[in-house]
């Protein structure tokens, strides 16, 4: 169970890094520049820790996806970006594919 919460840290420091990199505006406002690398140095740390139980595929396919989704919520909520039907399917599909992996997974206990 340790090794979900570490999951989920992971993935909370990735949004709150990609948030910062849109802040940063190419890196041309030093805090969110500074906050990117925070961001994303504790996601790769709390990923690494989540990966001494759960498997590679898994575990990445849990950070890809619920980032993925999640960033474009956080697009459309904080930063007012526009959302295509399109778009909407392929985060389904992408959620789609990680019940998937999570299901039939053969390392997955």
């Amino acid at each position: 169970m340790k090794s979900y919460i570490f999951l989920a840290l992971a993935i909370a420091s990735e949004l709150f890094g990609t948030s910062m990199l849109k802040a940063s505006e190419g890196f041309s406002k030093p805090f969110p520049a500074i906050g990117v690398i925070i961001g994303f140095g504790s996601a790769f740390f709390f990923l690494s820790m989540s990966l001494k139980v759960i498997p590679l595929s898994v575990a990445y396919a849990i950070w890809s996806g619920v980032g993925t989704a999640a960033t474009v919520v956080i697009g459309v909520l904080v930063w007012k970006e526009k959302i295509s039907p399109a778009s909407l399917a392929g985060i389904a599909l992408i959620i789609a594919g990680v019940i998937l992996l999570n299901l039939k997974s053969p390392g997955h206990k």
